[in-house]
């Protein structure tokens, strides 16, 4: 288990997590709002999540079902990260905004990021 910070690009919004696997489980998602965002997430426990600093400047974007709320900076538009849909007991952090998250400087760390199939949800059936 590792605990780290992660940060939006305007330095506003700072959190923290655990990460049961390191940033090993970065992924990226096809679903319709996943896949405009871009960016591949990490998996923390949602119970570990902790914003340090800013709450005022995240905004809440959720649709649907209600269940993933995606949070971004107001001030520099950065998604930070999101509570997600297929286990709200995790939540998936930007990879871009932790420290040494960088895929392509670390590409020996992370590979090729994998992807989930976020079109076809099994709360979708």
């Amino acid at each position: 288990m590792e605990t780290r910070h992660a940060t939006c690009h305007c330095g506003a919004v700072e959190i923290s997590a655990d990460f049961p696997d390191g940033l090993t489980s970065a992924s990226r998602c096809d679903c319709s709002f996943c896949l405009r965002r871009g960016a591949p997430a990490v998996t923390a426990l949602t119970q570990s999540l902790k914003v340090l600093r800013g709450s005022e400047a995240l905004s809440c974007y959720t649709w649907g079902s209600h269940t993933a709320k995606h949070y971004f900076c107001k001030i520099c538009g950065i998604y930070v990260y999101h509570q997600r849909r297929s286990d709200p007991a995790q939540c998936g952090v930007n990879l871009g905004c932790i420290e040494g998250g960088n895929p392509r400087t670390h590409a020996d760390s992370f590979g090729d990021i994998p992807w989930t199939d976020g079109v076809n949800h099994p709360a979708d059936r």
